[in-house]
């Protein structure tokens, strides 16, 4: 499985390693994490098109 991680923060390798196994051995942890990261994209998306259509 591959899977692309969006860094948030700056982490250390050891963390990056850690999250990383996680998703490893948990791909459902995976899948959960990136559907919300998506509905938070579309948020912000949205949040951002309303303010264009206002101006």
């Amino acid at each position: 499985m591959n899977g692309v991680f969006v860094a948030t923060r700056i982490m250390k390798g050891h963390e990056v390693r850690k999250k990383c196994a996680e998703s490893k051995n948990s791909p459902t942890q995976m899948f959960v994490e990136d559907m919300r990261r998506k509905r938070q994209l579309e948020e912000m998306n949205r949040k951002v098109s309303d303010r264009r259509e206002v101006s």
